[in-house]
């Protein structure tokens, strides 16, 4: 069976998506599977052993350009693909299910209109399955694509993955303490009211004898990171890494601590111990809690269908919250 998915975007949606890869190849040893991706995102992808292809589209640059002829030129770009026996939409947008539509197959498979944030996407389906929409990310991923496939796919299953990032990068010497815990902070997030306060993530490195390394991605969460390190000046503020080295570094860690956004989420796909702040984001839907993953979210009452992005509720968290459960995962740690 050739098998495409469709996840064009964030990184973290493609994190929690790529969970099932290795399942997929579990039931369907003789399957291809290949995926399609914004530009921007790919190198989350490589050096997965699972996926065949990796095709890349730039959508979202067309779209800033406003440019329809570069639209077109990627859009016609997918009509040159080989047939597929199937393309799952993994992402449910409109942008994704016309990029799916495109793609030659045999069938595309989607969630049904109810299922859907944009219900206009499953119009470019020609199979669907219902799903809730506020259902958890990683159970609707699993059951869209166990459906697409008729395969079952377990909790235990899930909760005994093999870790499925990899990367051909290498940590500078230095960085790494081999004499105690090594801790990521992830200070950044994707919009304001998912970002914990960094005099509070200072707190967090005061209360706790441990190796804190801040990683960041662009100039605002650099700023934030240097914050962090003026209150606390022990803590290490990364270089600017790239996603095959940010994977790279994930791996090295013997815990992340971060909001809702793509690094925290990586932790969950490497098997690394975990603790994801949410507060106008729901906790329950955006991660799976395992023994090594856990959640801390504020008392707000979030709606899936509309997030408030006014709701900066995630700071009232409180920092000795955090430090417990730090111990308690790091427990057999030096």
């Amino acid at each position: 069976m050739r098998i495409a998915i469709v996840k064009l975007s964030a990184l973290g949606d493609i994190i929690h998506a790529m969970v099932a890869l290795q399942f997929i190849k579990r039931h369907l040893p003789d399957s291809s599977i290949d995926w399609i991706v914004e530009e921007g995102f790919k190198d989350i992808l490589i050096n997965n052993p699972d996926i065949d292809n990796i095709h890349t589209v730039n959508i979202k640059q067309a779209k800033q350009k406003k440019s329809f002829k570069l639209l077109f030129s990627e859009l016609k770009k997918l009509r040159k693909l080989p047939k597929y026996d199937i393309v799952i939409d993994a992402q449910g947008l409109v942008k994704s299910a016309l990029v799916s539509r495109i793609i030659p197959s045999n069938t595309t498979f989607g969630f049904d209109k109810n299922s859907l944030r944009e219900s206009f996407a499953a119009w470019f389906y020609t199979d669907t399955c219902k799903i809730g929409y506020d259902e958890n990310i990683i159970m609707r991923n699993i059951g869209l694509i166990s459906s697409a496939l008729d395969i079952t796919i377990s909790h235990d299953e899930i909760l005994n993955k093999k870790p499925y990032l990899f990367s051909n990068s290498q940590i500078p010497a230095g960085v790494i303490s081999d004499s105690g815990a090594n801790i990521a902070l992830i200070p950044g997030a994707s919009f304001k009211s998912k970002i914990y306060p960094v005099e509070q993530y200072a707190k967090i490195t005061q209360e706790l004898n441990a190796n804190f390394i801040v990683l960041w991605g662009n100039e605002s969460e650099k700023n934030m990171a240097q914050q962090i390190q003026k209150i606390a000046p022990a803590v290490q503020v990364a270089d600017k890494l790239t996603l095959d080295e940010l994977k790279a570094f994930i791996a090295q860690m013997d815990l992340v601590i971060g909001g809702d956004t793509g690094p925290t989420h990586m932790a969950w796909a490497l098997n690394v111990p975990s603790i994801a702040l949410f507060g106008s984001t729901p906790g329950y839907r955006n991660t799976y809690t395992t023994n090594i993953n856990q959640v801390l979210e504020s008392e707000s009452k979030v709606d899936p269908y509309k997030i408030d992005k006014n709701d900066f509720s995630i700071k009232t968290i409180k920092v000795s919250d955090i430090v417990k459960i730090t111990k308690e995962l790091l427990k057999d740690k030096p």
